[in-house]
């Protein structure tokens, strides 16, 4: 019995001909992995039975598309709800949407929290009727590199799932060349608190209509990276609906500034990306609520503005060739510069450095004079520089100890300040030779 219940959450992923047609299950992991299950082989799918993850590669299911699925009689369902499967995972098939349709159902008799697709390809219309009013558990919904039919046009079999939807908290929809997520989809997920939708398609245009009043009302935390974004100023425009919005990821965009822009992101913006966005200035305006601001993998050359609640900021691998005035972030605890263009850093700016928990300046082109040197020397000894002190600390100039780590400089005295120790000894010496005279 809980063989078949295991089969039916799996869409009935029995193969033909397969390179390894059995189950395997990890006691450690607790995780279950079924490859091209065969009519001859499917007692081993017993082993799955304590697993919390079992996951499906590969299957022919459109054969099963016929299979006659009933209601359920009281013994399977508590079998089902005896099961402790939290996730399952279905990779590398053609599913069917009329059995996906007939299936789905099942769920609410289970425990499964999260619900996987992997390299499926989804086929066909299915009828979702049996689903209105219909609740499930599962939480989390997750599609990567899968192919299906455009969003646009399936409004009503979404409407049919509106009961589990708005329920759902965390839903990834990567890899998939998504182009477009009409507005009524959106407003469907009254719950949703994550929504990943990176390495798709997505324009500008687009995304201001996924984004439109009344959806996704909930949202804290929204990844949109990878796609064809390129205005900064339409993307603000397009998601300051959206009011609880907490942690915004729009890196690898080729994003442009418009310096007319007006737009004022969500005030609830606490962590914004913009890391490999192809920026060659600070875009603005910033949210003003930033607590962890990352513009790494850019073209900046300089960092000029000021984010009072700012307590993290990246800025490696750009174009810097001096430290952003730690005076404009009062409560600055991270600071990476690694793999910039500075040379030395200020006096005044150690001092304000060494208040910092995690300051990061590797792999830049260091002058070690004396001030140089002394400055990176002075902060390592607060205990706060990051990773790759001393090695990737090397210098540059002057030329007698270019390669040197910038820990090996010496900042002594007698070389330092030549003139400090020189002078008192000229002083005394003629004195001592009037004295003599």
């Amino acid at each position: 019995m809980r063989v078949a219940v295991l089969l039916l959450l799996g869409l009935g992923l029995l193969a033909a001909e397969g390179r390894r047609n059995r189950c395997y299950f990890n006691h450690t992991t607790e995780h279950c992995v079924c490859y091209n299950l065969s009519e001859e082989t499917i007692g081993s799918i017993i082993q799955c039975l304590p697993a919390n993850v079992v996951e499906f590669q590969g299957g022919d299911v459109e054969k099963y598309i016929a299979f006659p699925i009933g209601d359920l009689t009281p013994s399977i369902i508590e079998t089902l709800d005896s099961l402790v499967i939290r996730k399952i995972i279905i990779g590398n098939v053609l599913v069917p949407e009329i059995l996906l349709a007939r299936v789905l159902r099942f769920f609410s008799y289970t425990h499964v929290q999260e619900l996987a697709f992997e390299s499926c390809i989804f086929q066909g219309t299915g009828d979702w009727s049996d689903m209105d009013g219909q609740s499930l558990p599962i939480v989390s919904l997750s599609f990567h590199n899968v192919t299906s039919a455009p969003l646009t046009g399936h409004e009503q079999a979404f409407s049919s799932l509106s009961r589990w939807l708005e329920t759902l908290q965390e839903l990834a929809v990567t890899g998939s060349r998504v182009t477009s997520l009409p507005c009524a989809i959106g407003r469907l997920f009254r719950a949703l608190l994550s929504l990943n939708l990176a390495q798709n398609s997505l324009g500008d245009g687009s995304l201001a209509l996924a984004f439109c009043q009344g959806a996704f009302p909930r949202l804290q935390e929204l990844s949109l990276h990878h796609n064809n974004l390129s205005s900064y100023g339409s993307v603000c425009e397009s998601v300051r609906l959206l009011p609880e919005l907490w942690h915004l990821d729009l890196s690898h965009n080729k994003l442009v500034a418009d310096p007319s822009s007006s737009c004022q992101w969500p005030a609830s913006l606490r962590r914004f990306n913009l890391s490999n966005a192809g920026l060659a200035e600070v875009p603005t305006p910033l949210p003003p609520g930033l607590e962890v601001l990352d513009m790494s993998h850019n073209q900046l050359r300089a960092v000029d503005t000021s984010l009072s609640s700012l307590k993290k900021l990246f800025l490696n691998q750009n174009l810097l060739q001096a430290v952003p005035s730690i005076r404009n972030y009062p409560v600055l605890d991270t600071l990476h510069l690694d793999n910039n263009s500075i040379s030395e850093l200020p006096r005044e700016e150690v001092k304000l450095l060494g208040r910092l928990q995690d300051v990061a300046v590797a792999d830049n082109p260091f002058s070690c004079s004396c001030s140089g040197a002394r400055g990176l020397q002075a902060l390592a000894a607060t205990g706060h520089l990051g990773q790759g002190w001393p090695g990737d600390y090397r210098c540059q100039s002057p030329a007698e100890y270019q390669g040197w780590q910038v820990a090996q400089v010496p900042v002594s005295v007698l070389r330092c300040h030549l003139g400090a120790v020189v002078a008192p000894l000229c002083v005394i010496l003629a004195l001592l030779g009037v004295a003599g005279a």
